[in-house]
């Protein structure tokens, strides 16, 4: 009888190229179940924690870390190695007080940066979707699964800043001129600008923006440059400045 069901390995040549693991170790690596993000937008828990992260050694270490409740993605007590963590997912580990956020960062799609014990509840998710349901509100779908009703009217390609586990709405980013924006994939991702001019798409080409980008010396040429790049591209994270950390 055959196999039912689809396969939790992956083969390591088409692992997404932003993970950094080594290529010729071996034939199969861990594979993301279907979850809040995209196969090729997220690591497995499993890979985060042992080879990104270097919590663990090996699968079986991972597996007891795990097992014991001692890993939290965005609030959550997560047990599968397989568990998809994608963009601006936080990752707490109480048992050496450390929390995580992935973010795209150095040209990587994602890349764990440590953060603070004051923003471990604190998540930004772009907004992809809204559509009316019963009562008459607005249910937004956010870029990690999530679906929050609200009866404010939000922007699609707008940003929320929520408080996790609670899905509360603590902050709200337009998508506007002036907005500090964060590139998300493509070439220049990790990326931080400030949009000069959102342009509306045609029947040919995406809704598309024009950000300058920001560096910490004011004086460089990095600060000078400016790109146009589609909207799906970028997540706002503030206005004059990142309402959270990201880099």
């Amino acid at each position: 009888m055959g196999k039912k069901g689809g396969s939790n390995r992956l083969k390591i040549q088409s692992a997404p190229p932003f993970w950094e693991i080594p290529r010729k170790t071996r034939r199969f690596v861990l594979k993301p179940i279907p979850g809040p993000h995209a196969i090729d937008r997220c690591y497995p828990l499993g890979i985060l924690l042992r080879d990104i992260l270097s919590i663990a050694h090996t699968k079986h270490e991972v597996e007891e870390i795990l097992n014991q409740g001692s890993v939290l993605v965005d609030g959550v007590k997560r047990y599968d190695i397989h568990f998809p963590v994608g963009l601006m997912d936080t990752i707490e580990l109480p048992n050496i007080n450390k929390t995580y956020r992935l973010v795209p960062k150095d040209g990587v799609d994602l890349r764990p940066i440590e953060i603070t014990h004051e923003e471990k509840n604190l998540k930004l998710c772009k907004i992809i979707r809204k559509q009316k349901v019963n009562g008459n509100r607005l249910q937004y779908t956010l870029h990690d699964g999530r679906n929050i009703l609200h009866d404010n009217r939000f922007s699609t390609h707008d940003t929320l800043l929520i408080k996790v586990p609670e899905q509360e709405i603590v902050s709200h980013i337009n998508m506007q001129s002036n907005t500090v924006v964060l590139v998300s994939s493509g070439v220049n991702v990790g990326l931080m600008g400030r949009v000069v001019e959102i342009k509306e798409g045609t029947y040919l080409l995406p809704r598309r923006v024009l950000i300058e980008g920001i560096t910490d010396d004011e004086g460089s040429e990095g600060r000078k440059k400016r790109i146009e790049l589609p909207m799906d591209m970028l997540i706002a994270v503030g206005v004059d400045k990142p309402l959270i950390r990201v880099s």
